[in-house]
């Protein structure tokens, strides 16, 4: 695993802030409670390179490789109430199709129906084209990431490497030989495999397994932009792939 020397040799910079914390999800009528953020994180300066070549990794079900909290750079339990209530935009690509949206889907305690609506085309099966509903918990937890970090300078689009899948492509990708799960969380549409460019992994991923959701798979690859997450509302877990 990385030391927290490492990420500061990759321009992330680390900061102490003093703010409330709050329930994270569905959190409208919870009142907010006295906490300290522990760290922060200055723009990240990687350099521009092609993305790693993406495989489906194994995404529900017991992990196979058990491993140690990331480095505490991120962590969303130091959110204040109002971080929760304000509109939600999210800025997201599918790198495979080349498209790209930033929506307003979330307003005064209500989904706008066809930003949602258009979230779930762009998380739709790339390969036979369906699209499905997609849990909003999966919503909330990628808007909250991305408005996260952009409070301290990373604002880059959400890349979105594989959201929901059909039970027929699941299929077709254990047939041949990617290590996908037979009862996937794709398949519900409860997961989604990301990326943000220049943005380690391992600080994405703790990251986002610090809003307590799901399940959260670490996938390190070399290069700035080689490494993606998932990250599901599923069962609470997390696993190195």
């Amino acid at each position: 695993m990385a030391s927290r020397r490492e990420f500061l040799h990759q321009g992330l910079c680390l900061s102490t802030l003093g703010v409330l914390s709050a329930p994270l999800i569905g959190c409208a009528h919870a009142s907010a409670s006295t906490s300290t953020a522990r760290t922060a994180a200055a723009k990240s300066k990687g350099a521009k390179t092609a993305p790693a070549p993406y495989v489906p990794p194994v995404d529900a079900g017991e992990p196979s490789v058990a491993m140690e909290p990331p480095p505490d750079i991120f962590d969303a339990q130091a959110l204040d109430l109002e971080f929760w209530l304000k509109p939600r935009t999210l800025d997201v690509i599918r790198p495979q199709s080349g498209e790209r949206a930033r929506l307003l889907y979330w307003k005064d305690g209500e989904v706008i129906d066809a930003a949602y609506q258009e979230l779930c085309h762009l998380l739709r099966d790339v390969n036979g084209k369906q699209t499905a509903p997609i849990d909003p918990k999966l919503f909330e937890t990628l808007w909250g990431t991305q408005a996260f970090i952009a409070r301290y300078g990373i604002e880059q689009p959400l890349e979105i490497l594989s959201g929901y899948r059909t039970a027929a492509s699941n299929t077709k990708l254990i047939e041949a030989g990617v290590p996908a799960a037979r009862q996937s969380l794709h398949i519900e549409g409860k997961a989604a495999d990301i990326r943000i460019a220049n943005l380690n992994a391992e600080v994405l991923g703790g990251l986002v397994r610090s809003f307590r959701q799901g399940g959260v798979g670490f996938y390190y690859r070399a290069g700035p932009r080689g490494g993606w997450i998932h990250a599901d509302t599923g069962p609470k877990r997390s696993w190195k792939g």
